[in-house]
């Protein structure tokens, strides 16, 4: 993502490469560890490189035209991360911007995501962190898992990549030396060149030069930057605007055909039969396929495969308790549970809730469906022993598992060509769809193309969870006396790993993990109970943009807004005087307020409300302006959003995800809502799960503010906070509190 890396430091500093690290020149990377066990383990480098091209080391390859290749191993879903990365690798490395380029990584432990351990461990002691980042990059490693996600990207692959370009720069330096007769350590690199006084040599004309004696155990970081914090054009949008970016849905295979297929109701019970004699008939029609949940139609079209599914006639298992309204409003009965976990229990907030005034109030959100515009697709070959799979996929190794496990195939057997992808949100770290294509594939013995409808996409989507939440709390001498919730909602956790991780799945279970955002209060409360009461439903769940902050922050900000009322004071005021110990939080809050101007109402019929929360290791705070004329839905007209994440990488990348943050976490405020009838989705199209318009979209203002803290993601922070500012900006403007979303219904 287009997010933060450290600056360089004020003088040269060597890092020595870890296991956490990467692979130099064509070495091997070994002792991958996991708690106590360790498994040394050679993996040679597995990325390839044309004839005309030198491999450097795991990141970098130059060829003889000058082009420096850098290997990304994060998705490419829009977010701008592939161009983030090569700048921090092209920085180090003194490249020519204009002659870097990109390549997905292959799969290998070296491009294993570390990251995912920064969030998971974020919540434990400062004591027990670092033990358990490394035993968990260990597993991390061992797995060979590449995953993007989290808000993971930049913050991950931050210091490995500076380190790659640090360490290619250095094997050109001592090859280039080599040939002068210099002391490699006059040399230096600038604009694609290695350059010792009046000497100058192409990267191109020195890298077939450079030996793996070369390759440094401690390269040195630049001192300054060249690159970073500097907007640079994009190296993916070209293409994306030429028609020439490859996406799942571009691929072509000789000899494809092409697939369209239906499941059953939510909870993918197994088809019994299926009715498909008029479908064979049809023009076109190569085979009908029935999976264990799924009937599909191969077709020498997609639209014919697709007009033939129609004719079949699928029969799947009665469920015991189909998906319906009641899982809609499971939560908030859940609310009434005897058996809800205390997952933060600080102080007493019962004994400080009873010798003050209570303020008591609940919400509830309900399902939504990620609704990305590039449905669910894949490719697939398989043939003689072997699977390959093109696919728009968040992880490598999840689809390779997936795609052996389905084929009954070693891992090793199974090629997965990531492309890029049309939107994902989270959507697409499943692999549902990949499954589906090469069980197909097989049947018919040729390569296939599947295609999900629009129908299919949001009635198989992996949702975000409906939840509801009772928040009760008190005030004293203008601050929050006593703060006690209790969250009800299901544990995605369990049921992704359920999916895609079966032998570490486990049975779904109340835990902090689950209500993310709603124990992490930033204000100074001496007195705090959080609960999550466990809702269990037949609905299969997936990480959806932010995950448990997409909710719990319109809990919590909403709530502090009813308290900073109930105090008679102004709701940034409030917030400020409670963020004594939090100078980053206040910093963010009072550069979004002075930004947008008071609160409240504005004019009559506007109001602004603010919200602050922090997620992913970002601190992003929004003030929303919002017009409610009578007769009218409420119109966000305008947001103002500020953010600390650290140091940044590309600030106009930064803004731009801040934007698409805001617009999707308004999209769903205002209009997101899947609801379910007979164990179906009842949407079938974006007419039935409306998603925020152009028209509709309002003036964002993104203020960054300086920082030098750690790296912070920016791909999932904007999303949490826009819910609560509309709605207490609506209250702002008409005195009416709004609790449920969505706001327009």
């Amino acid at each position: 993502m287009n997010a933060p890396v450290p600056p360089p430091t004020a003088s040269p500093t060597r890092l020595r490469p870890t296991r956490r690290g990467f692979l130099i020149g064509t070495g091997a990377v070994a002792g991958l560890a996991v708690g106590y066990a360790v498994w040394p383990r050679a993996h040679p480098l597995n990325w390839a490189a044309a004839p005309d091209e030198t491999i450097v080391n795991g990141f970098v390859k130059i060829g003889t035209d000058g082009r420096v290749v850098v290997a990304i191993p994060q998705a490419e879903m829009g977010q701008g991360v592939s161009s983030a990365l090569a700048q921090i690798v092209a920085d180090e490395l003194g490249a020519d911007w204009n002659t870097v380029a990109v390549e997905p990584a292959p799969l290998n432990p070296i491009y294993a995501n570390r990251g995912m351990t920064l969030d998971m461990t974020a919540a434990m002691p400062a004591s027990l962190q670092g033990f358990a980042r490394w035993g968990l990059g260990g597993v991390i490693d061992h797995f060979d898992l590449q995953m993007t996600g989290g808000s993971t990207s930049i913050r991950g692959f931050a210091q490995p990549m500076r380190l790659a370009g640090a360490a290619a720069r250095e094997m050109l330096c001592r090859a280039a030396a080599r040939d002068w007769g210099v002391d490699w350590t006059q040399c230096d690199t600038a604009d694609g060149f290695v350059v010792y006084k009046a000497n100058r040599v192409r990267f191109a004309d020195v890298a077939g030069k450079v030996v793996p004696s070369d390759a440094p155990a401690t390269p040195v970081l630049r001192p300054t930057a060249t690159l970073m914090g500097k907007a640079l054009p994009r190296i993916d949008i070209p293409a994306k605007t030429d028609g020439s970016a490859r996406f799942g849905i571009d691929v072509r295979v000789p000899g494809m055909v092409y697939a369209a297929v239906r499941s059953g109701p939510a909870g993918d019970p197994p088809l019994v039969s299926a009715d498909d004699a008029k479908a064979r008939a049809m023009p076109g029609v190569i085979d009908v396929v029935h999976g264990p949940t799924w009937v599909a139609v191969v077709a020498t079209t997609w639209w014919g495969a697709s007009k033939a599914l129609d004719a079949v006639v699928p029969v799947f298992a009665a469920q015991a308790n189909p998906a319906g309204p009641w899982v809609s409003d499971a939560p908030r009965r859940a609310l009434a549970a005897t058996n809800a976990k205390a997952v933060r229990d600080d102080g007493d907030a019962a004994a400080a809730l009873a010798s003050g005034t209570v303020i008591t109030a609940e919400y509830s959100v309900p399902y939504l469906a990620h609704a990305a515009l590039e449905p669910m697709n894949a490719t697939a070959r398989v043939e003689n022993g072997r699977a390959e799979v093109w696919a728009p996929t968040q992880s490598l190794t999840l689809t390779t598992w997936a795609a052996a496990k389905a084929l009954a195939l070693d891992d090793a057997a199974v090629t997965v060509h990531p492309t890029l992808i049309g939107g994902s949100f989270g959507r697409k770290a499943e692999n549902d769809a990949v499954v589906q294509a090469v069980l197909i594939a097989r049947a018919v013995k040729r390569p296939v193309q599947l295609i999900w409808s629009r129908a299919e996409d949001l009635a198989q989507d992996r949702f975000r969870p409906a939840a509801a939440a009772r928040m009760r709390g008190s005030i004293a001498n203008g601050r929050i006396a006593a703060w006690d919730s209790r969250v009800a909602v299901s544990d995605v956790a369990s049921s992704f790993a359920a999916r895609n991780l079966p032998a570490m799945a486990g049975a779904p279970k109340a835990s902090a993990e689950a209500v993310d955002g709603a124990t992490q209060l930033p204000y100074d409360l001496a007195h705090v109970r959080v609960e999550h009461a466990l809702v269990l439903t037949p609905v299969p769940l997936g990480f959806w943009r932010s995950v448990g902050h997409s909710f719990s922050a319109f809990f919590v900000e909403s709530f502090v807004d009813e308290l900073a009322h109930a105090a008679n004071a102004d709701p940034g005021a409030f917030r400020l005087a409670m963020l004594g110990d939090k100078p980053r939080h206040a910093a963010v809050l009072k550069a979004v307020l002075a930004a947008a101007g008071p609160l409240g109402q504005v004019e009559p019929g506007v109001g602004r409300g603010v919200a602050l929360h922090e997620s992913f290791g970002s601190i992003v705070a929004q003030v929303a302006e919002v017009e409610c004329r009578k007769g009218e839905p409420p119109r966000v007209a305008h947001v103002w959003a500020a953010i600390d994440c650290g140091p940044i990488v590309t600030p106009d990348g930064l803004r731009a995800q801040m934007e698409s943050a805001i617009a999707y976490g308004l999209g769903a405020a205002l209009k997101g809502k899947i609801t379910f009838a007979d164990g179906r989705v009842e949407a079938t199209n974006f007419d039935g799960y409306p998603v925020l318009m152009l028209a509709e979209a309002p003036a964002i203002d993104v203020i960054v503010v300086p920082s030098d803290a750690p790296l912070g993601g920016v791909g999932e922070p904007g999303t949490p906070p826009i819910a609560p500012a509309v709605a207490n900006a609506i209250f702002a403007a008409t005195g009416n509190r709004l609790r449920s979303l969505p706001f327009v219904t």
